[in-house]
């Protein structure tokens, strides 16, 4: 793709505002000196740097930032430049007033924050048309540049008229007529039929929300909206220097927009990272939780490296509590990312800003101004690891399972209006099912419905409840050639429409997995049910697990039952099943339960199927571990998440292995691991 993946080892490296310091021109060449000391080897420059290199329209002023990117370059330090669109000086938003982001109440907003302009605007695309072709014709071929950021956090949804409009035409190319809208929104309930294109707007509270097909394809469609205005502006500078890569730095989780369409835009993807450690003792959550968002970040462009563009150092200025890392937990949490597949560790920011809202945000050189501090400390030690790590960068991560996470499913089932309104759970399922996987450590991949599935043994889709005919069909070709599917509660019960299929629950997937889902029971908070394993096969002492607020009522047509309900009229009626179909083998877990019998169910899984853990190792509760394979050569990092420390036990295929970040911890076949400890052992592949 370009140098960024071939030239450099792993990077390390900050957001860099220097903008914010041209009154103090010293500062440049002792920011240098101190990111030389920490083994930074790249900064993300301009992100939020419009209004000073534009003050006025068609008025640029880069002297600022060619002395930056020289100096950079001449002190072997590189350059993600930014796209300035995240922020928009004020003049823009005087001079163009309708460029300002109008909300779901039809209330307009006047200038400020991030984010606030309208992406469907003519003349905000034309001014960031501007400013972007501006930057490349000047920095494309520049030796310090690596790769363009284009704009920073893209987030939110404009409802403006120029929107309502850009909707329309959406809905038009994709429904052709409106009666193919009014069939597939089913808006004849509540009479809600639409005689004509200008009737329909999008979903606020003074208008409608109750048409479920309105509400995700409004979802869609401003997932389309930001997609095409992160093209615009890729489109705006990669003439200059077509081999330059570009991203876009992505949210995680993010609710806001369907990150599968927007990696289609981007050369590679880059996420910011946040987490919220020692919220409570135990930090497994946490860190199965962000490792999931590592495992997702890679998925959206499966086979190429990513970056982790955005972590604090230090502590956060936005979080609920801004807790500070402990000792060692700043190491561990990078060393996690690059385990997960990241080739970068990247801060925001280099240095604190004096005023505003993010004074206060951690950073890698504080207000004092020089290093000699325990953050500055805990940089250098990061800069140090990945150093000695430089031959991980461009390694792949194998997986042998693969979880389906789409965001279509997620819009739709937060928004079913049933069976829980109470808290319908689903993402704290998929963090579930993904952790009762990370803490035996069996690496995974995250897919979509789109995705390819012929190179997985175990496919996982917690509560798909929207399910398409073609993803329908390629699950019963992958069962059939032999391959595991897991389903749960509350899965196949809408197709890509919202509409509800009439051939009985889990719809397309009811023959792959050899049930009928007749209802579904919602317990209150606190009410519990039990389910019984009738196994022979298990793999664990326990025979009893508890299950609460959602139990499905199914039955078994061509499925074997694994496990009954213990309690309430449906006791004795399937809770687990499992269908022989081809060469392969379909589960349905009927009801949500606690983290033990998901622990318990996957080790059987894994036993039954031959699905193995990165290592043999045996590990301490609270340590788990990764591997990455590159050359030939494998490397296993092992994370403790716990506040003890811990001693490890190398088993006798594992002797081989050699610490790279500690040696000195190795004594014999065992290996001290302090509290919040990370070590990476390199061993053959």
């Amino acid at each position: 793709m370009s140098r960024l993946f071939t030239q450099l080892n792993l990077l390390h490296g900050a957001d860099y505002n220097p903008d914010q310091w041209l009154d103090q021109p010293d500062i440049l060449e002792k920011d240098i000196a101190m990111m030389k000391e920490t083994k930074c080897n790249v900064m993300s420059v301009g992100i939020f740097s419009w209004s000073r290199l534009e003050p006025a329209e068609g008025e640029y002023q880069f002297g600022w930032l060619d002395n930056v990117l020289d100096t950079l370059h001449a002190n072997g330090i590189f350059v993600f430049l930014a796209t300035p669109s995240g922020a928009k000086p004020a003049w823009v938003s005087e001079k163009y007033p309708e460029v300002l982001r109008t909300n779901s109440d039809q209330s307009k907003n006047l200038h400020g924050e991030r984010h606030n302009h309208c992406p469907s605007s003519p003349e905000y695309l034309r001014l960031t048309g501007n400013i972007n072709q501006q930057l490349a014709k000047r920095y494309a071929h520049h030796p310090a540049v690596l790769a363009w950021h284009i704009s920073n956090e893209y987030g939110g949804e404009c409802h403006c008229d120029n929107c309502q409009h850009a909707f329309r035409d959406w809905l038009k190319n994709k429904y052709q007529t409106l009666e193919n809208v009014n069939q597939r929104w089913w808006t004849s309930f509540w009479s809600h039929d639409y005689s004509s294109w200008s009737q329909i707007h999008s979903p606020g509270p003074t208008g409608e929300q109750s048409v479920h097909a309105l509400n995700i394809d409004w979802r869609r469609f401003v997932s389309e909206q930001v997609a095409l205005f992160c093209r615009h502006e890729i489109q705006a500078v990669k003439p200059y220097n077509p081999s330059l890569p570009a991203t876009t730095n992505f949210h995680g989780v993010f609710y806001d927009y369907d990150y599968w369409r927007l990696a289609q835009e981007v050369d590679f993807i880059s996420w910011d990272s946040y987490p919220q450690w020692h919220q409570t003792p135990d930090q497994q959550e946490v860190a199965a939780y962000t490792a999931f968002t590592f495992d997702l970040m890679r998925s959206l462009k499966p086979g190429l490296p990513f970056l982790l563009m955005e972590s604090t150092p230090g502590t956060t200025n936005w979080q609920a509590i801004s807790k500070l890392k402990k000792p060692g937990m700043h190491l561990l949490s990078a060393m996690q990312a690059v385990a997960h597949g990241s080739d970068s560790v990247q801060y925001f920011q280099w240095r604190k800003s004096r005023g505003s809202v993010e004074k206060f945000h951690g950073a890698v050189v504080d207000h004092v101004g020089h290093l000699n501090t325990r953050v500055g400390q805990d940089v250098k030690q990061v800069g140090a690891a990945l150093e000695k790590l430089a031959n991980v960068a461009g390694g792949d991560y194998r997986a042998e399972v693969a979880m389906v996470y789409d965001w279509d499913n997620r819009w739709a089932v937060n928004d079913a209006a049933g069976p829980r309104n109470a808290g319908i759970k689903f993402e704290e399922t998929v963090q579930q099912h993904y952790q009762a996987l990370w803490q035996q450590n069996i690496p995974l991949d995250i897919v979509s419905r789109q995705s390819e599935l012929s190179g997985y043994r175990l496919l996982i889709a917690p509560m798909l409840y929207m399910v398409d005919e073609a993803f329908a069909e390629r699950v019963n070709q992958f069962v059939e050639a032999g391959g595991v599917f897991i389903a749960t509660y509350w899965t196949g019960i809408v197709n890509p429409d919202d509409l509800c299929f009439t051939t009985g629950f889990p719809g397309p997937l009811r023959e792959v997995l050899g049930i009928w889902s007749e209802e579904i029971d919602s317990l209150y908070d606190g009410q519990t049910n039990q389910l019984a394993i009738t196994a022979s096969d298990w793999n664990s002492s326990v025979s009893a697990y508890t299950c609460k607020e959602l139990c499905d009522l199914i039955h078994a047509e061509t499925a074997e039952v694994l496990a009954v309900y213990q309690q309430d009229f449906y006791a004795g009626r399937p809770a687990l099943t499992r269908n022989q179909y081809g060469k392969g083998q379909a589960y349905y877990l009927a009801a949500r339960t606690e983290g033990e019998f998901l622990h318990d169910f996957y080790r059987t899984i894994a036993g039954q199927h031959g699905i193995t853990a990165c290592t043999t190792m045996p590990l301490p509760t609270g340590v788990v571990a990764t591997t990455r394979h590159n050359a030939g050569q494998s490397y296993l990092f092992v994370q403790n998440y716990s506040d003890q420390a811990v001693t490890l036990e190398l088993a006798e295929e594992s002797r081989g292995l050699a610490p790279l970040l500690a040696g000195d911890r190795l004594i014999g076949h065992q290996y001290a691991m302090p509290a919040f400890g990370v070590e990476v052992f390199l061993a053959g592949a």
